[in-house]
């Protein structure tokens, strides 16, 4: 998509642009190790050094809505290059062309920088984090040889995803957000900050960090609004049906997907995903037809989506301080991917399909839904009366009566009855007067109440052999 491509672009001009000064055929990467040697002695990044280096790195900054593709996009477009190279000529070095690593929940640098010493090893085979990754080390310490480090393998680009993280911290965001324009400034490493629309105050707070953010021009990703690129993205979704009988896309559905996901790419996804789930165990537990309708997909979103519908009415009248508020889209990613998880795991299918259990097409379609339940849970042996109670609960918190919701909460209320019921009972010890004359803990009892040791009591009952007597003998 459009967006995409220019993301691409970018990414390519700040890669290279950044390698300019740092070119091994004009001793700038030499020099750039020189300094960092000297910054190692002192301790300190922000020391003036005896060989200054044109310095050609610059930065920017991905922001947009959660489920929006930012991570997805930037991960594609790294992938198109190679992470490594591994050079004998003009010398022996180990280039890395990128590094994505996740903004510490704490925004912490001294996180950052074991993050770093760890991603590095895993790629290359060293043993930074063990060196430099210390607990007892400064974080100052950490700093300098994590730049020196992005120095000695030549780094290319450093991706620091959820900068939006930053938000939350105790310390303040100011820590690492000057050690990430240092990096810019002095190591000469280009830096991409990607994150939500929360983070857009945090790259503001100064000057300098908004220039930096906006080295080749920040990028907003808003959700997507109705036109070409919209309809291009459905069409192509809209190719990836399970149903048994395709459905055609029309401009009601295309309608109905956009209202219920508000351009939100990844909602939609799900969306789609989540009614196909709904069609198909429907068509299986009433034999219709396997067709997505614009009914289906608003309910669908209405049953499903409950947690984040006041993010998505937010999103709906474009409502700014809402946005902000809910700006995280944590719950939304969260509830929905446990949503899908239990729509995939759900036993419903195993327990209707069997012949044993299922009924007449003709008679399935005439029910409401519990009449099936009713037959299902009958099959498997539960009684008449615990079947009422059982639909009964699960009616109370899905009134409209689906099958599969139904088993479903049947399913989980069942399950926690069988947990409670196969719980062992703690045994409680056997009081000591009530055991024999022979027991050992009986005789130690009664040596403790004489005043002597459970040695003592054993040994004078001829339960311990004496210590000497192989002695003696």
């Amino acid at each position: 998509m459009e967006r995409q491509i220019q993301l691409a672009d970018r990414f390519g001009m700040l890669l290279r642009q950044g390698y300019v000064g740092r070119n091994p055929l004009t001793h700038d990467y030499i020099r750039h190790l020189q300094s960092g040697a000297e910054r190692i002695e002192a301790k300190s990044l922000t020391i003036p050094t005896r060989q200054p280096v044109e310095n050609t790195a610059t930065s920017f900054a991905l922001v947009g809505c959660s489920g929006i593709g930012k991570s997805k996009a930037i991960e594609k477009v790294l992938h198109q290059y190679p992470q490594c190279f591994q050079h004998t000529a003009p010398f022996s070095l180990v280039q890395i062309t990128w590094l994505k690593l996740d903004c510490p929940h704490q925004g912490s640098p001294k996180q950052l920088c074991i993050n770093f010493f760890s991603a590095v090893d895993r790629l290359v085979g060293t043993n930074y984090f063990n060196w430099y990754g210390s607990r007892r080390a400064s974080v100052d310490e950490m700093m300098v040889h994590m730049a020196h480090v992005a120095n000695l393998h030549a780094l290319g680009v450093l991706v620091i995803d959820e900068i939006q993280h930053l938000n939350k911290t105790k310390i303040g965001p100011d820590a690492l957000l000057n050690f990430l324009v240092t990096l810019v400034n002095t190591i000469g490493v280009p830096v991409i900050l990607i994150g939500t629309l929360s983070a857009i105050p945090l790259l503001q707070e100064n000057f300098r960090q908004a220039r930096r953010a906006s080295g080749l021009g920040s990028l907003v990703w808003d959700r997507m609004p109705k036109g070409k690129a919209w309809d291009y993205f459905i069409d192509q979704l809209w190719q990836y049906q399970w149903t048994c009988e395709p459905t055609e896309i029309n401009p009601e559905i295309r309608e109905a997907l956009y209202d219920e996901s508000q351009g939100i790419m990844d909602i939609v996804v799900k969306l789609f995903m989540l009614a196909q789930l709904r069609v198909i165990g429907i068509g299986e537990v009433r034999r219709g037809p396997e067709r997505l309708t614009v009914e289906l997909l608003r309910k669908v979103a209405r049953e499903d989506f409950q947690v984040v519908r006041p993010m998505l009415d937010a999103l709906r009248s474009n409502d700014k301080k809402a946005l902000l508020k809910y700006d995280d889209l944590l719950p939304l990613h969260a509830h929905v991917d446990q949503v899908l998880a239990s729509a995939l795991k759900t036993q419903l299918p195993d327990v209707v399909l069997s012949p044993a259990v299922v009924e007449p097409a003709s008679v399935l379609m005439q029910d409401d839904g519990i009449d099936t339940t009713r037959a299902a849970l009958r099959s498997l042996g539960v009684a008449d009366d615990v079947v009422d109670v059982l639909i009964n609960e699960a009616s109370g918190l899905n009134p409209s009566a689906d099958p599969l919701l139904l088993m479903a909460a049947i399913t989980e209320r069942l399950a926690k009855r069988l947990v409670q019921v196969r719980k062992p009972q703690a045994r409680k010890p056997p009081k000591a007067s009530a055991t024999p004359a022979q027991d050992l803990r009986h005789i130690v009892t009664l040596g403790k109440q004489a005043g002597q040791s459970g040695y003592e009591a054993l040994l004078a009952a001829g339960f311990v052999k004496p210590p000497l007597l192989d002695l003696a003998a």
